[in-house]
C-alpha cells in the first residue's frame, strides 16, 4: 500500500482541488486519510487511473447533463 498525496492525486486524476473535496463530501470519490496534524493522503489502489479516471468522466458527464 501507497500513499497519494494531493497533487500527484490531482495529476492521476485531473481533477482540481476543490472538486476531490466536493466530490469527497457527495460521496463520490474515496475518502482521504489524516497523516498528522496538517496531512492528508489517499490509498493508491484507491486512486488508480482506470478506477477513479473513469468514473471521473462519468461524474463530469452526468454534470454536464445536469446543466443543460
Amino acid at each position: 500500500m501507497r500513499i497519494m498525496r494531493l497533487k500527484e492525486v490531482m495529476k492521476t486524476t485531473g481533477l482540481g482541488r476543490s472538486t476531490i473535496y466536493k466530490y469527497i463530501s457527495e460521496g463520490q470519490f474515496p475518502e482521504q486519510i489524516s497523516l498528522g496534524a496538517r496531512a492528508v493522503g489517499w490509498v493508491d489502489s484507491e486512486i488508480d487511473e482506470r478506477g477513479v479516471g473513469d468514473r471521473t468522466e462519468d461524474i463530469i458527464s452526468l454534470e454536464k447533463q445536469k446543466a443543460y
